[in-house]
């Protein structure tokens, strides 16, 4: 079984994990980009002629070319060339330069090693966005994406149901603090305001009131049921999903998303968020936690219509206008694929939620691209929570649709027989799974 402090471990890796030591039988290659980002690479000693392009997480600015040092060695064993970027600042919220600093990578290595013989660009939470950039882009620079827990419903998205669940928060668990939710002066603030919610919400674990009105705030920040422990919570145990909802608002969700809403508005120049005008009933009437809320509320004796009809009345935050255009251009996807693209997904993902997923394949055929994507589902929970086998599984799913120009099997048995006959140990499994839409979601 998981507990809290491993999961958060895990979590913390999967979002920033310095560059693995480099292997015995291979070349590392280092450098600086014009714009002042650092790249590194490792090439295999035996090339197999593919070369992973990799797009780290949200956090410090600093290269990768794996999302963990257990997948680096994998990768490097098998063959593969690896290479990634720091990405350029001024904010950790570096999507605005993220792409053109891959490629420049790319282009950093090729001048060591020549030209490489296929590419597939490969991206990671905040780096699963710039992964979706580059399927984008990538015409003629990358042959496949590979995009795992990404963050593909984009920034704008991201914000605005964030805004939501912790203006739930405030409102509802802390009204006389007055806790300030956007237009950050500096970091400092930004983890001010997230203590005070943190502890909101640790707080209001005394009362079934108080429990009720935290499982209306998760539902709106779009949160899963399940945070630790191997299997999840009933389907109808409330109160456990509740326990578990709390744990990881306060723990994980509220002490991370809102000092990085920071960043992302000092990368856009401002409050991208709004809630003017937002009809919260009907904001929750889309969430497939409705029934849960609902029915806690009935329990603690709460008037949920009420609670919903006072967020509604009493929301007052308007976007910056240049700052919500800022985010279009640099951290939204088109879902106009120039290649390839497989994405692999949690069902439990507290910080980016699955519910991603549903929104990019929307914008996807939208675009009319569909038949160049495809989606697969872990049973598993935590953001990021993959091991190697199941990597390798949708990587080489990704490389036969390379390799013939169609996809092949890729059902969860398929993955599943894949990532077994790996040989890389105990794996999550992958499962049929269809994720439902995000609360509220960018739709320009």
């Amino acid at each position: 079984m998981r507990t809290l402090r491993t999961l958060l471990v895990a979590t913390c890796l999967a979002l920033a994990v310095p560059a693995s030591a480099q292997a015995a039988d291979s070349t590392r290659y280092t450098g600086t980009l014009p714009d002042g980002a650092t790249w590194i690479a490792d090439v295999p000693a035996a090339s197999n002629g593919t070369t992973v392009l990799f797009s780290h997480g949200f956090g410090p600015l600093q290269p990768m070319d794996a999302p963990d040092p257990a997948t680096h060695d994998v990768l490097l064993a098998r063959g593969y060339t690896l290479v990634g970027s720091s990405y350029s600042g001024p904010s950790l919220w570096a999507t605005a330069s993220a792409v053109d600093d891959q490629f420049g990578a790319l282009a950093a290595l090729a001048q060591h090693t020549g030209p490489p013989k296929r590419v597939i660009a490969w991206g990671q939470s905040m780096g699963g966005l710039v992964s979706a950039l580059e399927a984008q882009r990538g015409r003629g620079r990358v042959d496949g994406v590979l995009t795992t827990c990404g963050l593909v419903a984009g920034g704008l998205s991201l914000n605005d149901y964030q805004l939501d669940g912790a203006y739930a928060v405030s409102e509802l668990l802390a009204p006389d603090q007055h806790i300030r939710l956007v237009r950050y002066a500096d970091a400092q603030q930004a983890g001010t305001a997230a203590n005070a919610l943190a502890q909101a919400t640790k707080q209001a674990q005394d009362t079934a009131q108080g429990r009720a009105r935290t499982a209306l705030a998760a539902a709106l920040f779009n949160e899963p049921t399940w945070f630790t422990g191997s299997t999840p919570p009933g389907p109808r145990d409330y109160q456990a999903q509740q326990r578990q909802q709390a744990d990881e608002l306060v723990h994980l969700v509220l002490p991370f998303t809102v000092p990085g809403r920071y960043q992302v508005e000092l990368a856009a120049g401002g409050d991208s968020s709004a809630n003017v005008g937002v009809d919260y009933a009907a904001v929750l009437a889309r969430s497939p936690l409705f029934d849960q809320v609902a029915t806690l509320y009935r329990q603690a004796g709460l008037d949920l219509r009420a609670d919903l009809t006072r967020l509604t009345r009493k929301a007052d935050i308007r976007a910056d206008p240049q700052a919500v255009r800022t985010l279009a251009t640099t951290s939204t996807a088109t879902g106009d694929l120039a290649v390839p693209e497989f994405t692999i997904h949690t069902i439990a993902d507290q910080l980016i939620p699955v519910q991603h997923e549903d929104w990019y394949a929307e914008r996807v055929r939208r675009a009319g691209d569909q038949n160049l994507l495809r989606q697969a589902y872990v049973q598993g929970t935590g953001h990021c929570a993959f091991q190697p086998a199941g990597y390798l599984a949708a990587l080489q799913a990704l490389e036969h649709r390379l390799d013939t120009g169609s996809w092949g099997d890729t059902s969860p048995a398929a993955l599943n027989t894949a990532a077994k006959a790996s040989g890389l140990g105990t794996f999550s499994p992958y499962v049929q799974y269809r994720p439902a839409p995000l609360t509220r979601a960018y739709t320009g």
